[in-house]
C-alpha cells in the first residue's frame, strides 16, 4: 500500500493544530484511520516532519549468492531437471 501523500499528512496536522476537531473527528474527515492521525501526530511531535518513513526493504532471500550459483549451474547443465519439478512452461 502507497503511503499517504505529504499534502494529505499535512492537512491533517494543520486541521489539528487549528482545533478543527477531535483526532477522531480529523480521521472521519479525511478519511483515514484514527491509528493513522495518532501516529500521524506522535510522528510530527517527535521528529518534525510529515514525511512518510521509508520502505522498510521486504523479505530477506531465501538463498544466498553461492546458491543461486549453483541452481544456475545446476539447472544449464540439465535444464529438463527443472521441468521435472516446475512443469513445462506456458
Amino acid at each position: 500500500m502507497k503511503p499517504y501523500s505529504c499534502d494529505l499528512r499535512q492537512k491533517v496536522i494543520n486541521a489539528y493544530n487549528s482545533k478543527e476537531g477531535s483526532q477522531r473527528q480529523l480521521a472521519k474527515r479525511f478519511s483515514v484511520s484514527l491509528s493513522f492521525v495518532q501516529s500521524l501526530l506522535r510522528r510530527y511531535r517527535s521528529s518534525g516532519t510529515v514525511e512518510p518513513k521509508p520502505h522498510g526493504g521486504g523479505q530477506i532471500p531465501k538463498l544466498n549468492n553461492e546458491q543461486l550459483a549453483l541452481v544456475g549451474l545446476l539447472v544449464e547443465s540439465n535444464n529438463d531437471w527443472a521441468f521435472a519439478y516446475f512443469g513445462t512452461p506456458s
